[in-house]
């Protein structure tokens, strides 16, 4: 009995034979009940709304009592994030600090969307921002993140774009305004010809003096 413990021990040595066990272990994957989706970076002019978009998908139909949505912002300068709303059935914005009457509820949790709107935004508010969705029992979720960076002005790409729209519409506007013309010549080249031959009509209307 004992030798063949031994034979059976060294054969699965010999052969290579893995525990089943930590193979299957191996190949295990997480997956989280809840994803959720952010922008990774947002860019706001200094005094204007910024909209923190943050949407999410959950294995569970959404329950609109228990689903709750938490956001946490972390300045540039400090190591732990700080609470600035909350929601659950109703918003709950902070009533002190930083971000007193500037947080706005902008989701719709029926859409799964947990967006917030930021008003009056100010460089104090440059920073990395944190979504977080729990769905009960559905509680298992990434967080999302979005990193502000409020400015004085527009950037180099906005003007850029905002010159692409002017001169398009600068050339949309030549265009019907070519085809204008052209339609107008058109109908007073048509119109004088018109007239000559009613000209050339008459003429040859009239009789012959001898």
């Amino acid at each position: 009995m004992h030798n063949t413990r031994f034979f059976a021990i060294v054969f699965i040595y010999s052969t290579g034979f893995q525990n089943p066990f930590k193979t299957c272990g191996k190949r295990v994957q997480h997956v989280w009940g809840i994803e959720v989706f952010t922008t990774s970076e947002v860019e706001a002019i200094n005094g204007t709304s910024v909209k923190l978009t943050c949407t999410f998908s959950s294995k569970e139909p959404v329950s609109l009592q228990t689903a709750s949505v938490s956001w946490d912002f972390r300045s540039i300068t400090a190591d732990r994030p700080e609470r600035i709303f909350y929601y659950q059935e109703i918003p709950y914005p902070i009533d002190k600090g930083l971000f007193k009457g500037h947080v706005q509820w902008s989701g719709d949790m029926k859409r799964k969307d947990a967006s917030i709107t930021l008003n009056n935004v100010h460089p104090g508010f440059n920073g990395t921002y944190f979504c977080q969705v729990a769905n009960p029992p559905d509680v298992h979720a990434n967080i999302g993140e979005t990193v502000l960076r409020v400015v004085d002005k527009v950037t180099l790409s906005e003007i850029s774009l905002l010159v692409a729209i002017i001169g398009g519409s600068c050339v949309v506007i030549l265009v019907f305004l070519g085809i204008f013309v052209a339609v107008r010549m058109y109908k007073k080249r048509n119109k004088e010809k018109d007239i000559e031959m009613r000209v050339e009509e008459y003429r040859n209307k009239q009789p012959t003096v001898w």
